[in-house]
C-alpha cells in the first residue's frame, strides 16, 4: 500500500483509511476476517469514533482482533470525540479526556495514534482543548491530533492555542459531493457553484500541511445512498464503467482513484464492511487517472466548467 505523510506529524500512513462505523453489523468472526483482510492488503489505518454504535464498534473491533500489544504494533488507530448524540457538541477539557479514556478502554490499547475532534463545538474554548491535548500527549495516550468537518477559521482559532500541529481534517468529499473542489473552479462566477461555502478548506489544508481525509467517498447527499450503480447518476456510471474497463478494475476502484488523483494527497476513509469491496478500494492506490479522465468524472456527476 502506498503511504503518504499525515500532515506535519512525521507519521507515514496508508493512502486509504479503513472506516469502522458499521463494524457492529458484523459478527466477531466476520469482523476478524475483515480486519485481517485490510491489514493483509496494507490498509492498517483504522478510523473510529466514540459514537459509532455508541461505543460498540470500538469494542467489537478490539475483541474481534484479540487486541494485544503485539497486534497493536501492526496497526494505526484513529478515533474521534466531541459529539453527544442528539444533545450537543462538547469540546470541554473534561469531555475530551473522558472520551479518550473510554475509547482506549474499548479498544484495549494504551494509546491512539490520532485523535480528531468530531464536528465543531460552538462553545469551544481553545485553551481548554489545548490543555486536554497537552495532558493526553504527555501521558502517551494520543500521539497526534486533528479535526473533522472544520473550516479554516475554526482550525486557525484552535491552532492559535495548541502546542501540537493539526495533522488532519476529515471532510465529506466524493465525486457527487465535490463542492470543496467545484467552488474553486467557479471563482469570480455569479452561479451557485461559485459560492464559497467552505472557506476554501481544501486550499487551506494544502497550504498548511493538513491531510484531508474524505469521508463517505461513495455517497451522494448526506448518507442518501451510494452513487455507484444508482439510476440517479446515469452519466457518471457510464464513465465509471468505461474507465473501470480500461484499467481492468471495478467502478469502486475508479471512484476512489478520483480522490487519490487530487494533488492534495488525501487519505479517503472507506465505509464498506465488505472485504472484497475494501480490496477494490485499496487497488486505487496503484492507479493514476489522466487529467481528462478526472475532469470527465467530475462533469459526469453534474458539475460544470465555467
Amino acid at each position: 500500500m502506498r503511504t503518504i505523510p499525515l500532515g506535519k506529524s512525521g507519521l507515514a500512513v496508508p493512502c486509504v483509511a479503513v472506516g469502522c462505523m458499521r463494524i457492529n453489523r458484523l459478527s466477531d468472526t466476520e469482523a476478524e476476517r475483515f480486519i485481517k483482510t485490510a491489514i493483509g492488503a496494507g490498509a492498517n489505518f483504522f478510523d473510529h469514533a466514540d459514537i459509532y454504535g455508541r461505543g460498540e464498534c470500538e469494542t467489537i473491533f478490539s475483541r474481534a482482533i484479540r487486541m494485544t500489544p503485539r497486534v497493536r504494533e501492526g496497526m494505526m488507530l484513529q478515533s474521534k470525540c466531541g459529539i453527544v448524540p442528539g444533545r450537543m457538541f462538547d469540546f470541554s477539557r473534561e469531555h475530551i479526556l473522558e472520551a479518550v479514556d473510554g475509547s482506549l478502554e474499548r479498544l484495549n490499547t494504551d494509546y491512539l495514534d490520532v485523535l480528531l475532534l468530531h464536528r465543531p463545538d460552538a462553545l469551544v474554548e481553545p485553551d481548554e482543548v489545548a490543555e486536554a491535548f497537552d495532558r493526553l500527549k504527555s501521558a502517551g495516550k494520543v500521539r497526534y491530533f486533528g479535526v473533522s468537518n472544520q473550516n479554516p477559521a475554526q482550525i486557525q482559532l484552535l491552532q492559535a492555542s495548541l502546542n501540537q500541529p493539526i495533522a488532519a481534517n476529515q471532510l465529506q468529499l466524493s465525486i457527487t459531493h465535490a463542492g470543496l473542489v467545484a467552488e474553486g473552479l467557479h471563482v469570480n462566477m455569479l452561479d451557485d457553484t461559485g459560492i464559497n461555502r467552505n472557506g476554501s478548506s481544501l486550499d487551506y489544508c494544502r497550504l498548511n500541511g493538513i491531510t484531508v481525509q474524505p469521508w463517505s467517498p461513495f455517497q451522494y447527499g448526506f448518507f442518501e445512498g451510494v452513487f455507484i450503480g444508482s439510476p440517479k447518476f446515469p452519466k457518471l456510471n457510464v464513465v465509471l464503467d468505461e474507465l473501470a474497463a480500461k484499467y481492468g478494475v471495478t467502478p469502486t476502484t475508479i471512484a476512489m482513484a478520483w480522490l487519490l488523483r487530487h494533488p492534495a494527497r488525501m487519505q479517503p476513509v472507506t465505509g464498506t464492511m465488505n472485504a472484497e469491496r475494501l480490496l477494490d478500494c485499496v487497488k486505487a492506490a496503484d492507479i493514476r487517472l489522466e487529467r481528462e479522465e478526472w475532469y470527465a468524472l467530475l462533469m459526469a456527476a453534474g458539475y460544470t466548467l465555467p
